[in-house]
């Protein structure tokens, strides 16, 4: 995937829409029941970057951005403002926010994921794009030192100094970003548009890593 470590404005996502979109497949039967499916695994996230602009200088940060991301063609980092802790965001991210897994002895690596419950329902988000110095882990309820354990800041993966235990849990606490580009080749803007409080609309849509 070609894809620039390199974060959005967080000026202009300040100011952005959107959220999480899924994919359901429905059927309406003879009797009048339906049928409903998804081809997808995992949700997906949509915002509009053009929310953000407020000012000529905001639009000029934009384009700069647009352009050395060539349009379409390189993904890039995005701070959802709604979403971008592994707990509320209003909370303070702990190292005992989301459960990665329990120790088996033998298995040192686990991924970030994000856990999203409601009743008896549960969806677990794989997290690949952690922030740099926000991930805490802990085993056993017992917070680690930064030299116990390592991130891929790239995949989100965390590698542990050593396998724990089995049946030992591993847990983890951290700020993340989600992964995007931008969903047009085209950023159309001018200065009526700003004069009327009226903004062009810039796509950007999360890629799968």
């Amino acid at each position: 995937m070609s894809f620039h470590d390199v974060r959005f404005p967080t000026s202009l996502s300040f100011g952005s829409a959107g959220g999480p979109e899924r994919r359901t497949e429905i059927v309406t039967l003879a009797n009048g029941f339906e049928e409903r499916n998804t081809p997808w695994s995992q949700s997906r996230r949509r915002y509009d970057a053009g929310m953000g602009v407020k000012s000529l200088d905001d639009m000029a940060l934009l384009t700069a951005f647009f352009e050395a991301r060539q349009g379409q063609v390189f993904a890039f980092r995005w701070k959802d403002w709604a979403d971008f802790k592994s707990c509320v965001p209003s909370g303070q991210v702990s190292a005992l926010d989301q459960a990665l897994g329990l120790g088996n002895g033998v298995i040192a690596t686990f991924q970030l994921v994000k856990r999203y419950a409601s009743g008896d329902a549960a969806y677990q988000r794989p997290i690949g794009k952690p922030v740099a110095g926000t991930v805490r882990v802990a085993v056993d309820g017992v917070d680690l030192g930064p030299s116990e354990f390592s991130v891929d800041i790239t995949s989100g993966v965390v590698s542990l100094m050593s396998a724990p235990a089995v049946g030992v849990p591993v847990t983890a606490g951290f700020e993340f970003d989600v992964p995007v580009r931008f969903d047009t080749d085209r950023i159309f803007t001018s200065l009526s548009s700003f004069q009327s409080g009226e903004i062009s609309d810039v796509p950007v849509v999360e890629v799968r890593v």
